[in-house]
């Protein structure tokens, strides 16, 4: 089966090695001369997203690996935009990903084939950018995978006077580094990471900076408790244990008890009107440390704009040199024919966030297009395992009306948990949305029977990080070094941090054979073998 690949970013690459695995041939067009997609830097101009200069991404790398090659242990937990560009030409040479990549070439036209609803082929136009000459080939199916940064949503018609406003104005798109903001005073519109990011690298260089929401955010910090990665927490006993066993009333007040201690969100003016699991939370240890400076004051939203001044919704009045837009992107795949994906105010009706339901044939797939709490590049490529399976007709999708059903019930949880934003349309919780698509190929950890065949191996899944490995330890797929990453995964988020010998203290060892020995023992005793 030949299966054409839009995009060779962190979804792309995924997607031309399972198509690889499966025995499917890939071909990834590529607009750009490069891999990576947003996480290759480019300074100046560009078609497409990309990070600016100082990017440092939100989850730790054992939490955003691909599932069967380990991020090399010397890398740092919270990598800079340069490091995750190098492991993703890693993961290319390893697997011979480029030779399947048409790079400079852009998708044109993606439409069902003549005889769609039997043969289920797809027809692309593509051109190359240099010589613009244009190429018709056929598929037997499609995997999309530009992601949903790739067109900023840039409401400027929302603000009263801002026509008349003679500063600067760029969105976060365009937004690369300081350059350009020395010395004057900004405005940033929009308290997602992107807006939190830029106001904290700008308010290190520019007179003043205002940070204006709407509705204010949550604040989440990248260390957990001890200096451990944040996203080193979400383990399976955590995460399952809340959803199951614990009130969702107490999970609240605990999480807000949590995102307290280190700032009190109310007296800092971040405080939303809504609980932290309610939106999409920011993700800034420099934020706190900025505000209570003074080199970041945070406002309400701007009701108006003067030529010189923003009027905010609370009456105050600020001069301004710049404003910066960071007020995210909307999905679009102009590519595709008008009909094939309904997309309303970024609420996209696809079967588990990548199927849509309108084909008479399930061969063409939206990769990426989530918004998780946790990391993208595991998730993406979960969702490249369950499709290139289903493209070769070893799993099932359910008719139609169950998809509907499905993606109705996913949309009422996010309506009922999330406020109404243009945000929280895409929104899922990594571990359980990586246990739903894992089911759905026979790749979930099947904790309880390991606890027979192996307690030690499943201790650490269940009460360690849900490392994307975990997913490779069975069923199709399976890697034989999976195992050993699972067991070792405190060996490589320690070793970065040791550049400084340390003894080690006398009970930290014990303390740790201590819990397994306390925990296996339990089990058997509930086993009755004790």
């Amino acid at each position: 089966m030949k299966i054409a690949i839009i995009g060779s970013g962190a979804s792309g690459l995924a997607a031309i090695k399972s198509c690889l695995d499966e025995g499917l041939k890939p071909y990834c067009f590529e607009k750009q001369s490069f891999i990576g997609g947003l996480w290759h830097y480019s300074p100046g101009e560009r078609d497409g997203a990309t990070v600016y200069r100082t990017t440092v991404i939100n989850t730790s790398k054992e939490m955003m690996c691909y599932s069967d090659f380990l991020i090399p242990k010397e890398f740092p937990n919270f990598m800079h935009n340069t490091k995750i560009k190098e492991y993703f030409e890693l993961y290319a040479e390893r697997f011979s990903l480029k030779e399947h990549i048409t790079f400079s070439t852009e998708v044109l036209s993606c439409a069902p084939a003549e005889g769609f609803a039997s043969n289920g082929k797809w027809k692309l136009t593509t051109r190359h950018v240099e010589s613009q000459q244009t190429t018709t080939d056929y598929f037997d199916g499609v995997m999309v995978c530009i992601g949903h940064h790739a067109v900023p949503y840039f409401p400027l018609s929302d603000f009263s006077g801002v026509k008349e406003f003679k500063g600067k104005i760029i969105h976060s798109h365009d937004y690369r580094d300081q350059t350009g903001f020395e010395n004057l005073r900004v405005a940033v519109i929009g308290i997602g990471n992107s807006g939190g990011d830029i106001a904290v690298e700008l308010s290190r260089h520019s007179k003043q900076v205002y940070l204006s929401t709407r509705n204010g955010t949550w604040i989440l910090n990248r260390m957990h408790k001890y200096g451990m990665p944040l996203d080193y927490a979400m383990t399976r006993k955590a995460v399952l244990g809340m959803r199951h066993f614990v009130p969702d009333s107490l999970v609240e007040v605990l999480a807000q008890k949590t995102v307290n201690a280190r700032l009190d969100h109310e007296k800092y003016g971040l405080r939303p009107e809504y609980g932290v699991f309610s939106q999409h939370p920011m993700v800034n240890d420099d934020m706190a440390n900025r505000i209570i400076t003074g080199s970041i004051q945070i406002k309400t939203n701007i009701a108006r704009f003067t030529e010189k001044t923003a009027v905010f919704e609370d009456g105050t009045e600020e001069e301004l040199d710049a404003v910066v837009f960071a007020t995210g992107y909307s999905i679009q795949y102009p590519f595709l024919e008008e009909g094939i994906l309904k997309v309303d105010e970024n609420d996209a009706d696809l079967y588990k966030f990548v199927f849509p339901t309108t084909l008479a044939k399930n061969t063409l797939a939206v990769i990426g297009c989530i918004q998780p709490l946790g990391a993208v590049n595991p998730i993406s490529e979960m969702q490249c395992r369950w499709v290139t399976r289903v493209f070769k007709g070893e799993v099932e999708l359910p008719s139609n009306p169950e998809m509907q059903r499905d993606i109705y019930q996913k949309k009422f949880e996010m309506r009922k948990r999330y406020v109404k934003s243009r945000r929280h349309t895409v929104q899922v919780d990594y571990i359980n949305y990586m246990d739903e698509l894992a089911d759905l190929i026979s790749v979930r950890p099947e904790v309880t029977k390991m606890f027979f065949k192996d307690p030690l191996l499943a201790v650490k899944v269940f009460f360690g990080p849900a490392a994307p490995y975990i997913y490779r330890l069975q069923g199709p797929g399976a890697w034989s070094g999976a195992r050993d990453a699972v067991m070792s995964v405190d060996d490589r988020v320690f070793y970065p941090l040791a550049t400084r010998k340390v003894k080690p203290g006398k009970t930290s060892g014990l303390k740790t054979l201590f819990f397994y020995a306390l925990v296996i023992a339990a089990i058997a005793w509930l086993m009755g073998l004790i």
